[in-house]
């Protein structure tokens, strides 16, 4: 057999590997002074039946581990598809890692954290030094399945479940009952594309994640506007009506989608949000190459409808929506400068003050005056109160 010479890079060992998915697991432990430990790790397997023994992999030069290894006894939590923002928690923090986080005792008297899909009470046997890591094995003296739902995985770099169900005509009944009262507005919805002679969409947010358009019109000429019920990322600077009065745990979560955006582009984002808040609407405008800059805005939100995306290929989609080359910078219209506008969206609130749904104009007409496309944001404002004005009366 000829061996090979390929050198194996870091990077070239995570890219492999990272194909091969890995549970993710957090290991807690009591120390001697009665703290409580814990440790997250990607690297876990089990080695034997009989006897029944498991093994995790820390880093060697690992502190948390050093302590746990002196502890008489460990716990091994195998997390659900749900609990990624505590991994995330308890990885972040040096010390005092369970503080404000919910859990109850092992029969060893060990952390087993609230939800957690299954829980092994463990004694360390031996830890074996393997290159950077330790191969820590351990023997298994009680276990149970705690929550048995999907659990978190480790794969292509990233956290989650990754088998995102198809979006497209997914119809929940969330979506039903936003698109049933959206039938309201249908009136109103057509008359204002036909009036401006554009694309007009009502688009309400079924998660912090996602986005569907409940209702749709086009004037005369104009595309046929997506399916309803379709599934669009919230990712920057999609969804910035919704998150524009939303908390900072949601403004930040959404933020932090657009990895790939330039430090410009980022700032837009957030100039957006807090304009939005001051005078109720956003315009985006177009570049040279005009309704073209959508082209693969529209096609990444169109592969991520169609669903069943590994981690790569999502994180691809969120790279290409938030690089986009619409211009997003908020800016004042002078009533004697022409704009190709790419979309005009306005939020609409509820009778509690919060943003439901969104009321988007696209495909307008180009080359416009600043006077015209004031008159265009009047009119969708309008239009947009008189739509809150009718679903009030569907939902009394």
């Amino acid at each position: 057999m000829t061996e090979s010479t390929t050198a194996i890079t870091q990077a070239l060992f995570r890219e492999v590997l990272g194909h091969y998915p890995t549970g993710v697991t957090i290991v807690t432990g009591t120390a001697a002074d009665g703290e409580h430990l814990a440790m997250i790790v990607g690297t876990f397997t089990s080695v034997s039946l009989d006897p029944p023994l498991v093994a995790f992999l820390p880093m060697r030069t690992s502190k948390t581990f050093a302590r746990l290894a002196e502890c008489e006894s460990l716990c091994i939590n195998v997390l659900t598809g749900d609990q990624e923002d505590l991994g995330r928690t308890i990885a972040s923090r040096w010390e005092n890692k369970l503080d404000g986080v919910d859990w109850f005792p092992s029969p060893s008297g060990d952390p087993i954290l609230a939800d957690s899909l299954a829980w092994l009470d463990v004694r360390l046997e031996s830890t074996i030094e393997a290159g950077d890591h330790s191969i820590a094995l351990c023997r298994i003296v009680d276990m149970a399945v705690h929550n048995p739902v999907a659990p978190l995985i480790f794969f292509q770099g990233g956290y989650g479940s990754f088998v995102i169900p198809p979006l497209v005509a997914r119809i929940d009944d969330g979506i039903i009952a936003a698109v049933t009262e959206a039938v309201s507005a249908r009136d109103e919805i057509d008359q204002l594309a036909t009036e401006i002679g554009c694309e007009v969409g009502l688009i309400t947010a079924v998660n912090r994640d996602e986005l569907a358009t409940v209702a749709s019109a086009v004037g005369p000429g104009k595309r046929t506007a997506d399916g309803l019920g379709e599934r669009l990322p919230m990712i920057p600077p999609i969804g910035d009506t919704y998150i524009a009065t939303a908390g900072s745990e949601h403004r930040d979560y959404w933020l932090a989608k657009a990895k790939s955006a330039t430090d410009e582009q980022r700032k837009n984002f957030e100039a957006r949000l807090d304009y939005c808040r001051e005078h109720g609407y956003l315009v985006s405008f177009l570049p040279e190459e005009g309704e073209g800059a959508y082209a693969n805005m529209s096609e990444a939100a169109h592969q991520y409808a169609a669903g069943k995306l590994t981690p790569a290929q999502e994180r691809e989609i969120r790279d290409r929506i938030s690089r986009t080359a619409v211009d997003y910078a908020p800016r004042e219209l002078k009533a004697d400068e022409t704009y190709d506008v790419g979309s005009i969206v306005i939020p609409l609130t509820d009778r509690n003050g919060e943003s439901t749904l969104t009321l988007r104009l696209g495909q307008l007409p180009r080359r416009a005056s600043g006077a015209e496309v004031k008159r265009w944001v009047d009119r969708g404002l309008a239009a947009a109160r008189a739509i809150e004005a009718q679903l009030a009366t569907v939902t009394d």
